[in-house]
């Protein structure tokens, strides 16, 4: 069975790849200016700092996706 993706899959992975990305950006950015301010809201924070882990790990996953399996 072929694991690899089709160059349409891998372009629609790139695509979300990038949009993750940029949430990913978005959401260092809130934190950081929250954590400036001296927001009072943790629980926003931590929220905040859970998602951007959630994004991560998603990235990760779709960026595996697009290396290839190399058997050594």
């Amino acid at each position: 069975m072929n694991d690899n993706p089709s160059d349409a899959e891998q372009d629609a992975i790139r695509v979300e790849l990038e949009r993750l990305r940029l949430e990913h950006q978005d959401l260092e950015a809130a934190i950081d200016a929250l954590i400036a301010v001296g927001a009072p809201d943790q629980l926003q924070i931590q929220r905040l700092k859970k998602r951007k882990l959630l994004l991560r790990d998603r990235i990760a996953q779709l960026e595996d996706q697009l290396t290839p399996d190399i058997i050594a």
